[in-house]
């Protein structure tokens, strides 16, 4: 299987405790070419950060020491730009509850054990193309007559403030932030008091109501199919 075109320059990090694993994943990963570092637990895996730069982390939650949730949590606190640094969780943990707590840590997808490998390498392709196509932090998100303030999290209707509830704010701010890529609807709700969901469904139907011509046909805040909700600027 072939990577993407730009794989030759793209450095991942494989960390797990299983030497079996982790060396066959490096070989695989190789054979598709990405360069390929591996750390057998947190403490090499924290060493490397101080020395190299990553585009990407695979990361097995469940190792003796210190887990994979806390070595997300340490990825994501590190300053600038390292510490946008694409995570994917590997984990023979399936419950909900596992997900949800490495997503809203900052990982950017969760992959059970067993799996392909082929799909590990499209996943990453995935995580990679989208994390390129992300806009600026700080730059606004145009949707149609809207425009979307992420340093603020402000929306405006041409020079206009339109009020938004800090629930409903909170919601387009993790959309915008990963625009073009669809959000886990159990994530968006992690960060809610409801983990059903129920609340994130009630925020969008008012936000379409707020920014789309046609709330029934929704333009820019779309749904994905079995994943959850999408932003989809101009």
């Amino acid at each position: 299987m072939n990577a993407t075109t730009d794989a030759s320059v793209r450095h991942l990090l494989v960390v797990d405790d299983d030497d079996r694993i982790r060396e066959l994943l490096k070989e695989f990963l190789t054979r598709s070419g990405y360069r390929v570092s591996t750390a057998a637990n947190a403490a090499s895996a924290r060493r490397l950060f101080d020395t190299l730069e990553f585009d990407l982390v695979v990361l097995d939650v469940m190792m003796p020491g210190e887990d994979g949730f806390s070595l997300t949590r340490a990825v994501r606190a590190r300053p600038g730009p390292a510490g946008k640094t694409p995570v994917l969780l590997l984990t023979a943990r399936g419950e909900a509850r596992d997900r949800i707590e490495g997503l809203s840590l900052g990982a950017d997808d969760y992959l059970a054990k067993p799996f392909e490998p082929e799909e590990l390498v499209l996943r990453i392709s995935a995580i990679l193309r989208r994390a390129a196509d992300r806009p600026a932090e700080r730059g606004p998100i145009r949707l149609g007559d809207f425009s979307f303030n992420l340093e603020r999290s402000e929306l405006f209707h041409g020079e206009a403030l339109v009020r938004l509830t800090e629930a409903e704010a909170q919601l387009l701010h993790r959309l915008a932030v990963n625009a073009n890529a669809p959000v886990d609807r159990l994530e968006l709700a992690s960060q809610t008091s409801d983990a059903t969901g129920r609340a994130v469904d009630v925020q969008v139907t008012r936000l379409r109501r707020k920014i789309e011509s046609d709330p029934k046909a929704p333009r820019y805040l779309q749904t994905v199919r079995g994943v959850g909700y999408m932003l989809a600027p101009d």
